[in-house]
């Protein structure tokens, strides 16, 4: 049995399965707004949070401060 045609179905499978998850992660963020003309607006909101509360949401995981 020649071995050329399982590797081949199994690379070109791969390369299927690869593209449908590209188009299907690209199309998914197109319609939840990552390309439109707000797309950058979370990243603000991110910086405005840390700006009002500093470091409040950090300070928890690191346990009590010993000065």
């Amino acid at each position: 049995m020649d071995y050329m045609y399982p590797s081949m179905a199994l690379a070109y499978g791969f390369f299927a399965v690869s593209v449908l998850l590209t188009l299907f992660f690209f199309i998914r963020s197109f319609k939840d707004g990552y390309w439109g003309r707000d797309a950058e607006d979370v990243k603000y909101q991110v910086f405005q949070d840390d700006a009002v509360y500093g470091d409040l949401n950090h300070s928890a995981a690191k346990g009590p401060r010993h000065e």
